[in-house]
């Protein structure tokens, strides 16, 4: 078996170093109050704010799972990926989701509940549920990140996924516990600069590659089955593998996906950064600068899909051996499931003395004599793993050394992942459950060590979870549509509807996220667009229900909320609250604000698409791409950009 050499290790040790020294730097400056250890003091610039979402949006797991779509389908998987890779919420937090969270001046998403709700039963009980639902939310993408990063690491070290796991999650713990918002955002940039130096290498590498075939669309098509490979539009019907044929329907499910993403996007906008920005303008600005460095992936992950066909060709020129490999495996061990074939399969490649020694000569009858670097690309179903091409690819593909810096890069991308949403979730608990409801006075010390606590719990309760689930995809679609589905329409409600209260979210929330729990362990393969319509249509109704059966919320909480946000939709009553002249300027602000998005979401999209087109050489196409990417800049410039003041919209004009 292949694994690191001693230059790569290098590379991986020095870099763990230095995180940990810079957590241990900025250590002091982030116990100096609450506040700086959850969002930085709002005190951090936009810049490194957008810098760190763009790290804290990139982590190995989702680079895993985007790269196999591309595999299997060329640029046209990036329309698989508006289910959330795609990260289209971006659009929506940019031009208002970010800035009305931001003018309420809270520390947590939670806290704000308070805010929009009052701090009477209806308010706290919402911002126990917010809480709740936070932390099932991480438990669920901590699973996703534990599960992706396991399979990825276990390629290149001698131990099972869970070791390897263990191994880079503990390091991660240990650096968000020390240095807080601080460390998100500042490890988040060194991390940045590793990420980019990947980008540019694995780019000029896959470009390479493709000048060396005369056809690459045909040469795709051989390796993947799947014709249509060179193609960037979302065609009704396409070729997909065993294990994904759900996906066929291609055109159908970007444009499902898509209205999720604008359900959801327009009902998000609590995240840390927001809180931390200083003014409605930064707030445009770090998500404008977040998205745009969101594009370095794109080219990333689509030079390692060309990679990974180029290596299947060499280690698989007749893949009819990997059905009789698999046959044999679950004939020798049918108990096997899916959830427990990439611990089963890394087990015999790394310790094939633990099994029969007939076994192990039938394998490399089958595979060759480099055998144990080939199990570990087949899948469950007999088919090559298109989530292992990545890991594969930088194992057997890239030089020593160089290797050890892309895989840093790749585990910069989880940690960055990892800190942020373990930092968002333990201000939840530290914030509006300890410090709240149970140590209201107690010190910044105090606070600290308990969200170490917290921290610890989290991460240990992930562990549990990520080896419940059959693959990362698997759990990637229920955190997206059947918990993403279950809490959406309180999310919405509560900014777009006067009369929702605290009881109504609440209650939606708990029984969407019940439903959404329900479902995965009863019902897990259910399918993801069936999971997203049945439990929010189940979450919309306990929403209305649980506001109808307690009165609206005060006048007074209603008012201060109404005249500090200005947020659009249901909001007659309210209206007169404000006079002629910040209505009109708070109506200005909305249109503008909508006209934009259309325009904001072309930009977005074709803007990730043009870089994929131009590694695998789609010419014509990538330039009919990049006249509507023009388009929509150009619509976003003028419609919303050039009007973004440079003081925040009304907080002089405030009067409670």
């Amino acid at each position: 078996m292949q694994y690191l050499s001693g230059i790569d290790y290098v590379v991986i040790l020095l870099y763990a170093g230095a995180l940990v020294g810079l957590s241990l730097y900025l250590k002091r400056r982030a116990s100096e109050s609450i506040e700086d250890y959850f969002i930085g003091g709002r005190q951090l610039p936009w810049w490194a704010l957008g810098v760190s979402g763009m790290a804290s949006f990139l982590d190995v797991t989702g680079t895993m799972i985007i790269t196999s779509f591309l595999f299997m389908l060329g640029p046209r998987g990036l329309f698989i990926e508006f289910r959330g890779g795609a990260v289209l919420v971006l659009v929506f937090m940019m031009l208002w989701a970010g800035k009305w969270h931001r003018r309420s001046k809270c520390l947590t998403g939670a806290e704000w509940m308070v805010f929009r709700f009052g701090d009477g039963a209806g308010g706290r009980f919402a911002q126990l549920m917010s809480v709740i639902s936070g932390v099932v939310s991480t438990v669920g993408m901590l699973a996703y990140l534990i599960k992706g990063i396991g399979l990825f690491l276990s390629m290149f070290l001698p131990f099972s996924p869970f070791q390897c796991a263990l191994l880079l999650v503990g390091v991660a713990t240990v650096y968000t516990m020390i240095s807080g918002f601080y460390g998100v955002v500042y490890t988040d940039m060194f991390q940045s600069a590793i990420i980019l130096i990947a980008v540019i290498g694995v780019t000029i590498m896959a470009v390479a590659k493709v000048a060396t075939v005369p056809d690459l669309g045909a040469f795709a098509a051989e390796i993947t089955g799947n014709g249509q490979w060179m193609s960037s539009a979302p065609h009704w019907n396409t070729a997909m593998p065993k294990g994904y044929e759900v996906y066929r329907h291609l055109m159908l499910f970007a444009m499902f996906y898509l209205m999720r993403n604008v359900f959801f996007g327009v009902a998000s906008g609590n995240d840390p950064k927001y809180f931390g920005a200083r003014s409605d303008r930064e707030c445009g600005q770090l998500t404008f600068m977040w998205t745009i460095l969101m594009t370095v992936r794109w080219p990333m992950m689509m030079g390692f899909a060309v990679l990974g066909i180029f290596l299947v060709r060499d280690l698989f020129p007749d893949q009819g051996v990997i059905v009789e490999c698999v046959r044999l495996l679950r004939d020798a061990y049918p108990a096997i499931t899916e959830a427990q074939w990439g611990e089963f399969i890394s087990s015999i490649a790394n310790a094939p003395g633990k099994f029969s020694p007939e076994l192990i000569a039938q394998i490399e009858d089958l595979l060759g004599a480099d055998w144990s670097k080939k199990l570990l690309l087949i899948s469950f179903h007999g088919t090559i793993n298109p989530e292992r091409i990545l890991p594969a690819v930088l194992l057997y593909d890239i030089a020593k050394g160089l290797r050890g810096i892309f895989l840093v890069a790749l585990i910069a991308a989880s940690m960055s992942t990892f800190d942020s949403t373990v930092n968002m979730t333990t201000g939840l608990l530290t914030r509006d459950i300890y410090q709240k409801h149970l140590r209201p006075n107690a010190k910044t010390k105090e606070l600290i060590y308990i969200s170490w606590f917290f921290v610890a719990l989290l991460v240990g309760i992930a562990f549990l979870f990520a080896y419940s689930v059959k693959s990362i995809n698997d759990i990637w679609g229920w955190i997206i549509m059947g918990l993403g589905g279950g809490l959406m329409l309180p999310n919405f409600l509560r900014l777009y509807w006067w009369r929702f209260n605290g009881s109504g979210f609440a209650v939606g929330t708990l029984v969407g996220l019940t439903a959404a729990v329900l479902q995965r362990f009863f019902f897990p393969g259910l399918d993801e667009r069936l999971q997203f319509l049945i439990i929010g249509v189940i979450g919309l109704a306990a929403s209305i229900l649980g506001a109808y059966i307690s009165p609206p919320t005060d006048a007074g909480v209603l008012r201060r909320f109404y005249r500090a946000t200005r947020p659009f939709g249901v909001w007659g009553p309210l209206r007169s609250s404000l006079n002629d002249e910040e209505e009109r300027n708070m109506r200005t602000e909305h249109r503008r604000d909508i006209l934009a998005s259309p325009f904001a979401l072309l930009w977005q999209v074709t803007m990730f698409l043009i870089p994929m087109q131009l590694v695998i050489g789609a010419w014509r196409a990538a330039a009919i791409t990049a006249v509507f990417w023009v388009l929509g800049l150009l619509g976003l410039y003028f419609i919303w950009y050039r009007h973004m003041p440079k003081d925040n919209y009304f907080e002089d004009e405030i009067q409670v």
